[in-house]
C-alpha cells in the first residue's frame, strides 16, 4: 500500500512538473510578441513624430538638433566645457557665394534629384569596390539634413534605415530652397558652431551675406570633418570647390 502510495505521489509530481514545464514554455513566446510589438509601436511612434516635425518645419525654425544634443552630451561626459553658437537666419541673409559653394561641394546633383542621387552613390560604390575599403559618403544634402535633425553622426545601417524612411517625406513636404536653408542653418562647422552665421561669425568675423567666393569656398571644405578641419588650411579642396563653381557657372 505505501509502496502504491508513493507511487502515485510520484506521477501526480511528474505531472505537475510537465505542466509547469509546458505553462513556462508557453509565456515564453507570448514574452517576445510583447516585446517585438512594444518595439514596433515605438518605432512608429517615433517615425510618426518625426514626419509631424517635418512638416512643421515649412513654417517652424527648428530650435535645436539631435547632433547639437549629442554634442553637448558628449561635452558633459568627457568633462569639457561647451559653448554653442547658433542662429538662424533666411537663405536671403546667407550669401549665395555659400550657397553655391555648399552645394558645389556637398550634392552637385541638389536641384535634379528627390533626396537621393543614385548616379553619385553607384559611383562611391564602385570607388569602394576598386579601393576594397569604405571611403567617402555619397549622402545628400536632404540626407544630411536628416541626420543633423533627427539621429546622430554615428555611423550604422539602422541610421541609414531611418534615412531613407525620412527623406522622401522631406523632399515631399518641403521645397528645395527651404532643405538648403534649412541645411546651411543648422550643420556643424566646428566645435558648438552651427549655421552659416556663426561659421562667418566666428571665423571670418562678418556676416553670412557677406562671404565672399574664397572664404565660401573654404567654408564648404570643412562640412566632411567640422571638429578637425579649419578654412585656413583648406588651400586643396577650396580650389577644388572654386573650379566646381565656375563649372557651374558661379
Amino acid at each position: 500500500m505505501a509502496s502504491r502510495g508513493t507511487s502515485k505521489g510520484q506521477t501526480v509530481r511528474r505531472a505537475t512538473s510537465l505542466r509547469n514545464r509546458s505553462l513556462r514554455g508557453r509565456r515564453r513566446p507570448s514574452f517576445w510578441r510583447f516585446a517585438l510589438l512594444a518595439t514596433f509601436t515605438l518605432a512608429v511612434g517615433l517615425y510618426g513624430i518625426c514626419v509631424l516635425f517635418v512638416f512643421l518645419l515649412r513654417q517652424v525654425n527648428p530650435p535645436t538638433t539631435t547632433v547639437q544634443i549629442q554634442r553637448r552630451v558628449e561635452a558633459m561626459w568627457q568633462h569639457r566645457p561647451y559653448h554653442k553658437q547658433y542662429k538662424f537666419v533666411a537663405l536671403r541673409l546667407i550669401a549665395p557665394n555659400l550657397q553655391h559653394a555648399v552645394v558645389a561641394a556637398e550634392d552637385g546633383r541638389f536641384l535634379q534629384h528627390h533626396g537621393f542621387d543614385w548616379v553619385e552613390m553607384r559611383r562611391v560604390l564602385d570607388d569602394d569596390v576598386k579601393n576594397q575599403k569604405l571611403g567617402r559618403g555619397g549622402s545628400t544634402i536632404t540626407q544630411q539634413l536628416v541626420k543633423n535633425l533627427f539621429l546622430t553622426t554615428e555611423r550604422s545601417f539602422l541610421r541609414k534605415g531611418a534615412e531613407f524612411a525620412l527623406v522622401p517625406i522631406m523632399e515631399a513636404a518641403l521645397s528645395k530652397k527651404r532643405i538648403l536653408e534649412l541645411y546651411l542653418n543648422v550643420i556643424e562647422w566646428g566645435p558648438g558652431i552651427y549655421g552659416a552665421e556663426a561659421a562667418a561669425e566666428n571665423y571670418y568675423h562678418v556676416h553670412a551675406s557677406e562671404l565672399g567666393r574664397e572664404q565660401s569656398a573654404r567654408l564648404a571644405a570643412i562640412i566632411p570633418a567640422p571638429l578637425h578641419r579649419k578654412p585656413g588650411h583648406m588651400n586643396d579642396y577650396s580650389a577644388v570647390i572654386l573650379d566646381r563653381m565656375s563649372k557651374s557657372g558661379w
